[in-house]
This record gives structure tokens, C-alpha cells and sequence, in this order.
């Protein structure tokens, strides 16, 4: 297998020309310096996230309100208002900025950014046009600006010209920028009375933000919220990185419509990953119409997909559907301790209830392991004999009603193989329900296991539920099941994925490998490569293709065939021949020296008519045993190269099951692509058939990946199909390849 075959998203052909000739390459400048060397990976692009320095974005010492007014029924003066308050509760300085105000709400105001009594760490820029006053924040060496003003990129062409020239200018100043299009979000009034673990809020719409921000009214810690807008400069994939940081922030909960930058945003993902903080997103366009709205409000790219979920995926990024699952999930990911074992077992006074939950638990994929006789026997010690305990557990309703409630509960929590403990409660039923609440908020207390609740009743005035459940910050409360079942497998995959994360940027190749070279020789730039060539790029890098040979007179295919050896395959090459069989320019199953002949003729008789050129008829060993594969790179707007594998043949056209990483990635997410093909079985052998090579085809997939690496944007997309894939032991070999340059 494949040792180091990791690196970056996407390269240029003149990074790879100056790789290729040796030459020393300094590292790109990464927010404003230069990266070392030793960070970059193969095509000179960064390892790892550069974390922006925002303390003095969210605590400054002193802040400009330019454009500040205190004339009633202005958007200005409520703005200057909440800045004014906010600064007074952060301990800040404000120096309004004015031309034509002594004073704002009382404060000294000063006619130009050039008169500010002191360097500021913040500006807030209440004005039509930031463009011009970029550069005179530059020259007043001020950290950090927000712009309000919209009219950018989320409006058109003409818009998304303006904000270049804002972050152009924004790049040459040195200071960052929050927004254009922004809000108030980042100066809203966070509770300073609750404690534990908080969420750190990052929203592109501030409104997607509102649900998350009202968790404080749970008893729930908010500790930052950044609202990015158009992202000329700062990102979200800034804000993760400086959050995951953060020793008070326990989860990261995120609205997304668009990223700008993909590389940008797995280097930030893993981060999070590295340090154990759960990042949770909503992001917007899995649906055509949800990507046509999201890039109408952004400008963003919404980029395809299934690429966007597969990246999340690898880098442990918990993606959810609605604001309600982010605001449960990312409250849970936040709070609650890393698990002690993997098992839920439900516990309900109802059988009826616990059997609806459990069914929906099994589907949601959470393990509900059949509790050991000795526990059962100790739980009907307590609960009726005909009362179901294995899991889900069902105590009949009377027991919770004195001291067996309790006992029920510890013993639950006491058994190994329970981490989870989940407890729906449809509907209130004093006094019964009252002392359900209290006993599993004691248990959770003296437990270091997560006990969920979920609270059915649709009022949620009930004491039990606004001060007993919510007043606790061991038990994890929700109002509906299915939200309750998501946020559980999250917490159970998150710790399981950080458990055993590895980054794949710490073995990024820092260098070339021999077959880069080979391969690019190999390149023609703007051109599709024929069969015959795109397989020798795979044989550069040690991707295994059958006997072959290219020929150009019947009389050279039958001395081939007999060197190749019956029976034989015979195909027409051509660098402009993208659907061989459907022109009729295959021939497989050729047992003799007449049929090679014939075929010959009929092949370029065939490719005379249609008009196709050729350079020459392929001659190849016929590989029948194995199952058809295929394994492919394309190009994502945001991401670069990217990776798929799936079921080969015609059945890839039809039945559409592949999955897709981002580069880099290692032999576990190569083995977990596989894994997610519906058609998985067939590798294993079916109706007789041998299993199949999994480490040969695991061994392609890492080898294409590298070829993506390496070649980057030269490669525009290849595509192996079939690859058959040999059964155990004995390989893949790539039976036909389509190889497109840029």
C-alpha cells in the first residue's frame, strides 16, 4: 500500500513547473505573512490554519464609530446606541468619528480617523461606501473594522466588482475586515451569569443565528457571536479556528450559505479537530433551489454537495438539517462529558413508548445493547416480572412514584455497556412525572453518564420541565425525539472520530514523487488524452493496466495478440474518443488471428465514418473475473481536486452509487468511500463468486488521489472505468481510463 498519500486541494501548472525543476519556493502569504516552508505541502499550499488574532475583535481596548449619529429616526443612531452600550460593558473606549458632530450621545466626537486621540483596535464603519476609509484606517494602523453596508457581492456582477476591490484593499492595508453586509450580531448582550462550556456562534444571516443566541434563556452559555456577511476578508473558517481555541468554548455552532474558501475551511475543521472541539452546521444548498438562494444572498459559491458533506464528514463536522437540531446538538456536543461506552438503553413508564423510541434510536443507527440477565433480574426487583427490562426498559408507571424510581435509575447507569440513558416523558402526569424529573436529574448528578429527556408536552410552562430539568446542566433536555436522536449519535460519533483522529496534513507529501515526473511528461495541456496515453499516466503511477499494445496494420494486431495472448480485446484510440462502445469501436472476446484481422479492419473502417481520429487500435489482454469498479477525480469550484469511487460499468451511470473525499485523506476514509456504496456486498462475494481485492482497490484509490495531488489543476478529470477489481490477493487492474487536461 501506498505510504504517504496526502497533500493539498489544488495546485497551478506554474507551481508545478517550479516543483518540478527544484527551485526553492517561498511559502504563500497567509493573512498577511509568509508561511514557513516546512508548512507547505506538495503544490506550496499552507498545512496548517493560521489563527487570527481576535481577542482585541470581541475585547478591544478602544473602538471608532465612523459615520456615529445620535439624530432620532436614523439607522445610524440606533446602531451608535447599541455600540455605546456594548462598549461600556466590555470596558472599551469610543471615539465617535464625525465631520459635521462636536459630539455624539455626549461623547467627544472627532472629525476624521486621521484626528482619533489613540490608536484604536476596532472600527465600526456606518457608511455607504468603506472603500475610502480602508485606506485611512491603514494609515492609522487600526486592527480591526466592521462594514455594515451592503450592495456587494450578494447583488450582481457589478456588486461582487465592488467588494473586490474592498478586500483588495483590505489585503493591502493589514487590518481585517468584518463584513460588508454584516450586522449588530457580534455586539449583542451575552449573559454573563451562566457557567460551563459555551457555544461560539458563526452565522452568514444573523436572523439563522436568533434560536442558537436564545439558548441563553435555557440556561445555556453563548460566549461569541460572529456574523460573517459577505466574507470579504474574515471567514468562517477564521472564526472556527480562533473558537476552537478558545479554552471556554465547548461546541461551535455554525449557519452556513456559502464558503468562500474550501482549503481555508478544512484547514479550520482541522483544527477544531486536533484540539476536540465539535464543530455543528447548518449549511445551505442541498437542494438546487436552496444553492440559487444561498449564492443570491451571499455571492458565495455554494459548491456541489456531496463534495461539501463528504468534506464535513472527514474532518468530523457535524451537519445538520434546521436551526432546531443545530441549537439541541450543538448544546449537547457542549456540555456534555466524552461518553464511557456506546450503548443507549431508553427508559419510559410506557411500552408503547419505549418500543416507538427504541425502533427510532435503532434507525437513527444508535447501539441499544440487550441488557445481561443478572441486570434484568436486579431491575425486576423493582419492576414487574411481566414488564419488559432488556432494553428498552419499561418500569409500568407505579415505581417511579417512591424510592424504586431511583434505584431503577442508578441501575441503568451502572451497567458498563450504558453511556446514554434516554427518558421520554410525553406528557406531564403530576405528582408521577414531577418525581421522575428529580430522580433522573439526581441520578445524572452523581453519574458521569449523559441522561437525556425528552419532555413531550407541548406547553413547557411546567415546573418540572422550566425549573427542574432546565435548571440542571447534567441533564440534557429536548422537546422532540428525533432532535434528542440526532444530538446522541453526533455526541457518540464526535467522541469516536476525535478519539482516533489522525491529520491526514501531518503526512501531506512536502515533495514530488518520481511519477510526477514521469506523468507530466505525459500532460498535454487543453487536450483529452486518448486510452492508450491515459493509461501510461496510471502507469506512472504504479496503477496496474492489462497487456497491451497499440498498433497501427492488422498484420502488427495479430503479432500483439499473439504476444498479449487469447482471447483478446481490440479498442480504437483516439484522444477525441470519450464513448468507445457506444460507437460500436470495441470488440472483446477474439480468439484468433482472422477475428483480429476483421476486427482491425471494421475498427477503423468504423472510426473513418464517424469521423474519429486515430492513433492507433489497442490490442489488450482480456480481464473477465473480478467486479467492475470505478474510480474518478474531478474538480470542485471550491475544494479542487476531488476523489470518487463507486460501482463501475454502466451500473455507475445507472445506479449512481459512488462516494466522494477531498484530498488529503488516508487508507481509513479510502476504506470508508467503499464502505458507503450501497453495492458494498459485491466486493464481498456474491452467488458464488470469490471475494473481492478490497486492498488492491484501497491501493488505486490512495494512488489516484496522489496523482490528483500532485498534478492539481493540470489534471482536470480522470476517469477509470472499469476498474476491475480481481478477486483477493490478486489486485486491480484499470481495463479502461479517460484522462482530460487542462
Amino acid at each position: 500500500m501506498l505510504g504517504s498519500t496526502h497533500g493539498t486541494l489544488t495546485t497551478d501548472s506554474r507551481r508545478a513547473r517550479v516543483i518540478a525543476c527544484g527551485e526553492l519556493r517561498p511559502g504563500p502569504a497567509v493573512h498577511g505573512r509568509a508561511a514557513d516552508v516546512d508548512d507547505l505541502d506538495v503544490s506550496g499550499r499552507p498545512l496548517y490554519a493560521d489563527v487570527p488574532d481576535l481577542d482585541r475583535f470581541f475585547r478591544p481596548g478602544s473602538v471608532a464609530v465612523i459615520g456615529a449619529s445620535d439624530t432620532e429616526g436614523r439607522p445610524n443612531t440606533g446602531i451608535t446606541r447599541q455600540l455605546l452600550s456594548w462598549a461600556e460593558r466590555v470596558g472599551a473606549r469610543v471615539h465617535p468619528v464625525h465631520p459635521a458632530r462636536p459630539s455624539v450621545f455626549g461623547v467627544p466626537c472627532v472629525a476624521c480617523v486621521a484626528d482619533l486621540p489613540e490608536q484604536v483596535d476596532l472600527a465600526v464603519l456606518l457608511v455607504a461606501d468603506p472603500l475610502p476609509v480602508v485606506e485611512e484606517l491603514a494609515e492609522a494602523k487600526v486592527k480591526f473594522a466592521v462594514a455594515f453596508a451592503s450592495g456587494f457581492a450578494e447583488t450582481g456582477e457589478e456588486g461582487a466588482e465592488a467588494q473586490a476591490r474592498l478586500a483588495a484593499a483590505v489585503r493591502r492595508s493589514g487590518l481585517r475586515l468584518l463584513g460588508p453586509n454584516t450586522n449588530l450580531n457580534a455586539f449583542e448582550r451575552f449573559r454573563e451569569d451562566l457557567e460551563g462550556p459555551a457555544i461560539a456562534l458563526i452565522t452568514q444571516s444573523g436572523h439563522q443565528g436568533r434560536p442558537v443566541f436564545a439558548l441563553q434563556e435555557l440556561g445555556i452559555r453563548l460566549s461569541h457571536w460572529a456574523p460573517t456577511g459577505n466574507e470579504a476578508d474574515l471567514e468562517t473558517a477564521d472564526f472556527i479556528s480562533y473558537f476552537a481555541e478558545r479554552p471556554e468554548v465547548g461546541a461551535i455552532a455554525c449557519y452556513v450559505e456559502g464558503l468562500k474558501d474550501g482549503r481555508a475551511f478544512l484547514l479550520a475543521a482541522d483544527r477544531a479537530a486536533r484540539r476536540k472541539v465539535p464543530v455543528v452546521a447548518v449549511k445551505v444548498g442541498r437542494t438546487e433551489a436552496g444553492a440559487r438562494t444561498a449564492a443570491s444572498h451571499t455571492g458565495k459559491l455554494t459548491g456541489a454537495d456531496d463534495v461539501v458533506d463528504a468534506a464535513m464528514r472527514q474532518f468530523g463536522i457535524v451537519r445538520v438539517d434546521g436551526l432546531d437540531e443545530l441549537q439541541d446538538t450543538a448544546a449537547l456536543l457542549a456540555r456534555a462529558r466524552a461518553p464511557l461506552a456506546d450503548g443507549v438503553v431508553v427508559y419510559s413508564i410506557s411500552g408503547g413508548t419505549g418500543a416507538h423510541v427504541a425502533d427510532l434510536a435503532a434507525g437513527a443507527g444508535l447501539r441499544l445493547p440487550v441488557l445481561s440477565e443478572d441486570r434484568q433480574a436486579e431491575l425486576h426487583q423493582w419492576i414487574p416480572e411481566y414488564l419488559n427490562v432488556a432494553n428498552p426498559v419499561d418500569n409500568g408507571g407505579h415505581p417511579v412514584g417512591d424510592r424504586r424510581g431511583r434505584k431503577i435509575i442508578d441501575s441503568i447507569l451502572d451497567d458498563p455497556e450504558v453511556g446514554v440513558l434516554i427518558c421520554p416523558i410525553t406528557g406531564p402526569f403530576p405528582p408521577l412525572s414531577d418525581r421522575l424529573v428529580r430522580d433522573l436529574v439526581d441520578a445524572a448528578e452523581a453519574s458521569d453518564k449523559l441522561v437525556c429527556v425528552v419532555w413531550g408536552s407541548p406547553v413547557g410552562t411546567e415546573p418540572a420541565y422550566r425549573e427542574v430539568l432546565l435548571g440542571s446542566s447534567r441533564v440534557a433536555t429536548f422537546r422532540t425525539v428525533g432532535n434528542c436522536l440526532t444530538a446522541v449519535r453526533a455526541y457518540l460519533d464526535h467522541h469516536r472520530f476525535v478519539r482516533s483522529y489522525r491529520s491526514p496534513f501531518d503526512e501531506a507529501p512536502r515533495t514530488p514523487s518520481p511519477s510526477f515526473k514521469k506523468a507530466r511528461a505525459l500532460m498535454r495541456p487543453g487536450q483529452q488524452l486518448s486510452e492508450h496515453a491515459a493509461k501510461q499516466l496510471l502507469r506512472a503511477y504504479g496503477i496496474r493496466v492489462p497487456r497491451e499494445q497499440l498498433v497501427t496494420s492488422a498484420a502488427a494486431a495479430v503479432r500483439a495478440a499473439g504476444q498479449v495472448g487469447y482471447p483478446v480485446v481490440m479498442k480504437a484510440s483516439g484522444a477525441q474518443i470519450a464513448h468507445k462502445t457506444e460507437l460500436g469501436l470495441v470488440k472483446i472476446g477474439l480468439t484468433s488471428a482472422s477475428q483480429v484481422r476483421d476486427a482491425y479492419r471494421e475498427l477503423t473502417d468504423i472510426a473513418r465514418y464517424e469521423g474519429v481520429s486515430l492513433d492507433g487500435v489497442l490490442v489488450c489482454q482480456m480481464v473477465e473475473r473480478g467486479v467492475e469498479m470505478v474510480v474518478g477525480v474531478t474538480h470542485d469550484e471550491l475544494f479542487g481536486p476531488t476523489v470518487t469511487v463507486g460501482l463501475g460499468g454502466v451500473l455507475v451511470e445507472v445506479l449512481r452509487d459512488a462516494a466522494v473525499r477531498v484530498p488529503p485523506f488516508g487508507e481509513e476514509q479510502a476504506r470508508d468511500m467503499i464502505a458507503e456504496l450501497r453495492g458494498r456486498a459485491l466486493l464481498d462475494g456474491v452467488r458464488g463468486r470469490p471475494p473481492a481485492d478490497l486492498d488492491g482497490l484501497v491501493e488505486v484509490v490512495l494512488r489516484v488521489q496522489r496523482m490528483a495531488l500532485e498534478l492539481g489543476d493540470e489534471l482536470a478529470e480522470l476517469d477509470i472505468n472499469p476498474l476491475m477489481v480481481l478477486p483477493r490477493g490478486q489486485g486491480a487492474v484499470a481495463l479502461d481510463a479517460l484522462a482530460v487536461c487542462r
